[in-house]
């Protein structure tokens, strides 16, 4: 494998760099970040709130639809 060098990467276009980010994010596998305790009691925390807020959750297009009303 070669290696990309800082140099490599300073050339490159912001669009390509976000590309290799997410390129060497979707290489990461789940067991290679692996969450710590306190990140886990938050994902949990959010997610019961989300559950618990659901039925009084607005679609988006409804949503915009609103927006678009009071911002014309």
């Amino acid at each position: 494998m070669s290696r990309i060098t800082s140099d490599d990467i300073a050339g490159m276009s912001p669009q390509d760099r976000v590309v290799l980010i997410g390129e060497l994010w979707d290489s990461l596998d789940e067991a290679d970040l692996p969450l710590t305790a306190a990140q886990s009691a938050e994902l949990t925390r959010r997610l019961d709130s989300f559950e618990a807020d659901r039925p009084h959750a607005v679609a988006w297009d409804d949503l915009k639809a609103e927006l678009a009303k009071r911002c014309p």
